[in-house]
Parts: C-alpha cells; sequence; structure tokens
C-alpha cells in the first residue's frame, strides 16, 4: 500500500480525510542544513540561535553543534504524534520510503493532532518537529544531528542521557539525549536490523555498520548496567588517498613514495596500531593505490572499507543465530576467498585464527595482501602475530610461525593516536629475515617527537633513518621509479620554531 493510501485509509478511520497538505503549512526542504532548520527554546518558543552545547570534558568552554533544548510541551507533541505515526502508517523497519514522504505525513498528523486538541504552534516550530519526527521515523532521532557534522569523528552513548564526541581528537560531552533507554534501544534496533544483525539478552553486544559506512557497536543491559551504550565511528568520506594523509601531515611526501611503491609491487603490508589511531583510513589509502584491473577481494567483520576500484568482491563474516548456529567467521572466508582466483586479499582486521591463514595466503602466491591488527609497535606486531596464529586448535611450533612470518611480511606501518589528538604514521619498518630464532627488521622512517607547545600540541617531525630498503631493488626490476635521496638520513632534533 502506498503512502498516499495510508494516509487516506488513516484519515477515514478517524473521519477526517486528509488527501493533501493544508494550505497553511509548508513543507521544508529536505535538504536544509541542520545550521538554519528552525530551533525551539526551553520553554517551546521559537529561538534560531539555538544549538547543542558541548562542553570539553574538564573544561567549562561551552561549543556549538546541532540541536536545541526543548520544552516539555515540544516533547510530548513529539511524542504523542510520533506515535500517531507509527501507529497508523504501519512502517517496517525495513521499508524504503523517502524523507520526503514521511515529511508530507508528519504535517498532515501534526496539524490534525494540533486542530483536535487546539493547541496553538507557530509554523517555524512546527517546521521544527516535523524534521525531529521524520529523523525519528527514517533516521536515527537525535544522533542525526551529530552525525551530519563532519568535524564530529565519534559518537558515544553512554545510557539515554550522556552522549560524547570526538572532535579534533578530544572528547567532549553534548547537552543531546534520548527521552530513555527504550528510546535508545529502539535505534540501536533499527540500525542492526538494516543489517541482517540482532541485539537482545541472548547476544547483548553488536557490531554493525550505518549507510554511509560508519562503524557501528553497541551493549546492552543486563552487561551494560546503565543502559545501552553505543560507539559509532565515523570515517571521513574523502579519507582513501595518500593525498589526505599527507594533507592532514599523518606522513611525509617520501613516506608516501614509498608506500606507494610498496603496493604496487605487491609487498605484503600489515598496518598497526591502537584503537582510533587510524588503522582503516590508512588501509583504505592503500587499497586505493590497488590497480583497476586487478581482482580484489576484502574480509571483514563489519564491511566499512571503501574501495574505489570497480572489481572488488566484498564479504562480511555472519554471526550465530538465535539457536547458535549458522556462524561463518573470518577464517572460513579467507580459506574460501583463496578459491575465487584474487590477485589481493584486503582482511580489514586480523584478530585471531585468520591470522594464520593470512599468512598461508601470503606465502602461497597471493602477493600484495593488506591487513591490520591491533599493537603498539613493530617489533609487538610480530608477538602479536604468533599470538593469534596460536590460537588455533592445533597451532604451529612459535619457531616455525616466525618463520611464515619472516618469509610472508614485507613492511609494517604503525600508526598512532598522540596525546593532542593528532593521528601519525610513527614507523615504517621492513622485515628483512630471521636470526635464529627471531625476525629482523629494519626501520625506515619513523616520528620523533620532542615535547609539547604551550597549546598542549606535540612537537615532532617525521624522519628518515638512512636505510634504504631492500625492496629498492625490487621497485628498479619492475620499472618503479623510487628515488635515492628519499632515504637520506635527516638530522636529529626538533624543527625550528614556526
Amino acid at each position: 500500500m502506498s503512502l498516499r493510501d495510508r494516509l487516506n485509509k488513516a484519515g477515514a478511520a478517524s473521519g477526517n480525510p486528509m488527501p493533501g497538505l493544508p494550505p497553511n503549512v509548508q513543507t521544508p526542504a529536505p535538504n536544509m542544513p541542520s545550521s538554519t532548520a528552525p530551533q525551539v527554546g526551553g520553554n517551546g518558543a521559537p529561538n534560531p540561535g539555538a544549538s547543542v552545547q558541548v562542553n570539553p570534558v574538564g573544561k567549562t568552554d561551552v561549543h556549538q553543534v546541532a540541536q536545541p533544548k526543548k520544552g516539555d510541551r515540544f516533547e510530548e507533541v513529539k511524542t504523542r504524534v510520533h506515535n500517531l505515526l507509527v501507529e497508523n502508517l504501519n512502517l517496517s523497519p525495513n521499508e524504503e520510503i523517502s524523507k520526503e514522504e514521511v515529511t508530507l505525513a508528519a504535517h498532515q498528523f501534526l496539524e490534525k493532532f494540533l486542530n483536535t486538541e487546539k493547541l496553538p504552534m507557530g509554523t517555524s516550530e512546527r517546521n521544527m518537529l516535523v524534521q525531529e519526527l521524520v529523523e525519528e521515523v527514517v533516521g536515527l532521532g537525535p544522533l542525526e544531528p551529530l552525525l551530519r557534522d563532519p568535524i564530529i569523528s565519534e559518537i558515544m552513548v553512554n545510557g539515554p542521557k550522556n552522549v560524547y564526541i570526538e572532535r579534533n581528537g578530544k572528547l567532549q560531552k553534548t547537552n543531546v539525549t534520548f527521552k530513555d533507554n527504550a528510546h535508545l534501544m529502539h535505534i540501536i534496533e533499527r540500525i542492526v536490523s538494516a543489517v541482517g544483525r540482532r541485539v537482545d539478552e541472548k547476544t547483548p553486544m553488536v557490531d554493525a555498520r550505518l549507510k554511509d559506512g560508519s562503524r557501528f557497536n553497541a551493549i546492552i543491559p543486563p552487561l551494560a548496567l546503565d543502559g545501552a551504550s553505543v560507539s559509532i565511528r565515523k570515517f571521513k568520506a574523502d579519507a582513501g588517498t595518500l593525498e589526505k594523509l599527507l594533507g592532514w601531515g599523518s606522513m611525509t611526501p617520501a613516506m608516501a613514495k614509498t608506500l606507494e611503491a610498496a603496493v604496487r609491487c605487491h609487498l605484503n603490508i600489515i598496518i598497526s596500531g591502537g584503537t582510533g589511531s587510524g588503522k582503516t583510513t590508512m588501509l583504505n589509502s592503500l587499497s586505493a593505490l590497488i590497480a583497476p584491473d586487478e581482482r580484489i577481494i576484502t574480509i571483514e567483520d563489519s564491511a566499512e572499507l571503501q574501495l574505489k576500484q570497480e572489481h572488488v568482491v566484498r564479504l562480511e563474516t555472519r554471526p550465530p543465530n538465535i539457536e547458535g548456529e549458522g556462524q561463518i567467521t573470518a577464517r572460513q572466508l579467507l580459506i574460501n576467498s583463496l578459491r575465487m582466483r584474487p590477485d589481493r586479499i584486503v582482511v580489514g582486521e586480523c584478530r585471531g585464527p585468520e591470522t594464520l591463514e593470512m599468512l598461508q595466503a601470503m606465502n602461497t602466491g597471493h602477493d600484495g595482501s593488506l591487513t591490520t591488527l591491533h599493537s603498539n609497535t613493530p617489533r609487538d606486531a610480530i608477538s602479536r602475530i604468533v599470538t593469534m596464529c596460536m590460537m588455533n586448535d592445533n597451532p604451529l611450533p612459535e619457531k616455525t610461525i616466525r618463520q611464515q612470518i619472516a618469509s610472508a611480511v614485507n613492511l609494517i606501518v604503525q600508526v598512532s593516536r598522540l596525546m593532542d589528538g593528532q593521528r601519525k604514521t610513527t614507523a615504517i619498518s621492513e622485515i628483512t629475515g630471521m636470526e635464529g630464532d627471531i625476525v629482523t627488521m629494519q626501520e625506515i622512517f619513523r616520528f620523533e617527537q620532542y615535547g609539547l607547545d604551550d597549546n598542549g600540541r606535540v612537537i615532532g617531525k617525521h624522519v628518515s633513518t638512512g636505510v634504504r630498503p631492500r625492496f629498492a631493488e625490487i621497485c628498479k626490476a619492475k620499472g618503479i621509479e623510487l628515488p635515492n635521496d628519499i632515504f637520506d638520513k635527516d638530522e636529529p632534533g626538533p624543527p625550528p620554531a614556526t
């Protein structure tokens, strides 16, 4: 049944047909930015200048983000009209419906409600209310303004009344709130159902993704004691090239040329870093350098990579169903991918037994593979690979695993988030072989930190160690230019003051 038919049916049932918009109601432009949307003050009156207040953690400064603080009357009308919409339109969670159609329905049901209750409400106040109703029905409710803000990189919800964001690498608290835990749970269920996941008391933790590819994680009661907890890591839509990383100061041109040559030479690369350090951004950037005529297979727990090439096969793991059956792991997908004639295998993150299969693939003709893992240094990354390989039911001896690493992995790229929030490529190291039981490596580039300035920003610079990588000869043989002078040793010491 079309939305128009549902509106007419709902109107007929109440004795008040609604064939179209009332003549005195104007539908706001669908793409009106949140900053220009009419705002409502705490007493329910229009207040065009209001917006969400964001307080840096531990500070008293107030910043502006996106959304107003509303009065009780506004919230009461919103709740009752929202219930009227849901009951009469009977929208299923996975139903595709345009914002324009929902906006039309919201205007009509709001007009009917105001006439029935004899409540006065100005045009700007109505438009603001309709905007929020649409976000509740087809969007993510109170989170929508935060998701639209390009400066915000992460959203953290600690129960219905505490919403934090990360902006410019710093945590800040907002005054965005949910009505109650049931309201928050409704938004969580809408997200996970759209990607075929589920969250309930039996499965109280879930990973999913939003439509724009942002990473979503939720954990609900009884595991979360203070209400459902949500983490959303947003990805910059343009964070897919080394040029962008250069513009952000994450690396130097010499480092970018080295990594570009390594990808084009089909070297196996592991990206190492901590949580929120930019591993996936780096993986996207390196993956963008793969030639368009190569067949790429990606394997992820939640599909987040944004590869621009045309010939890409995207695979995603599947959690067990409510009976505990049907789980498909990353290891199973990796084994199956070897039968799919891949030129490149890109694993979103190695975190378990699939690591051994990844090493085996790198060692058996699938050169140019890429993956990420959690580790603090390139040396620690070696130990973590060994640990994950030994998670198998029949683990190989540790020395054998180290031999596999020395043979399979060519480069380890270390990325880090500094104490001031900057994300830097802090080391590029080449694995050179084995000496006894030790995997040997040489550092090609590193980031040296010297201190903090008066504003708390890190003082430091990227330097070349003066080591020419062994794979430079491979590049030369394949006709890929890698100038010798980019590896000249840099002088130690802090950069000159500016």
